[in-house]
């Protein structure tokens, strides 16, 4: 399937300008041998809010504020835990029984594209909410020729 992938690539480049980044993002991740992550934590939806806005929403139960950092570099969104020097398996006055609900450490990035822009991050009722919005500049949206 790879080189059927590649092959779809390469067909596409003539018929497309400026996009060789793209072309070469993906052509890079099948030389990497290029595998879907199988970690599944923690989960996440990805949802589209408006025309061109998107939230990405992790369920972070248990954490707060001070446990998670959100941060954006070269076109990826990172969302990871800071570790922890306390005891996971005692609570304050060490009388943990069962713990059910995980605290452990993770990663988690999103590849993100050049016209987006990152606004904000908001933890509420263990959900974290990641908001942005794809930048669209004028000269890219329509405009209505005048016919003379």
């Amino acid at each position: 399937m790879t080189n059927k992938a590649l092959s779809i690539f390469n067909q596409l480049r003539p018929l497309s300008v400026g996009f060789d980044d793209v072309f070469n993002h993906f052509e890079s991740m099948f030389d990497s041998d290029f595998r879907l992550p199988t970690v599944n934590y923690p989960p996440y939806n990805i949802v589209r809010t408006g025309t061109n806005k998107y939230d990405i929403e992790v369920a972070l139960a248990g954490f707060n504020k001070k446990d998670i950092d959100v941060s954006v570099e070269n076109g990826v969104l990172t969302i990871e835990s800071k570790t922890s020097d306390k005891d996971e398996t005692k609570d304050e006055d060490g009388n943990v029984i069962h713990k059910g609900i995980s605290k452990r450490y993770f990663k988690r990035s999103f590849t993100i594209a050049d016209d987006v822009e990152v606004n904000g991050a908001e933890l509420k009722d263990g959900l974290l909410k990641v908001s942005m919005e794809k930048i669209v500049p004028e000269s890219k949206k329509l405009k209505t020729i005048q016919i003379k």
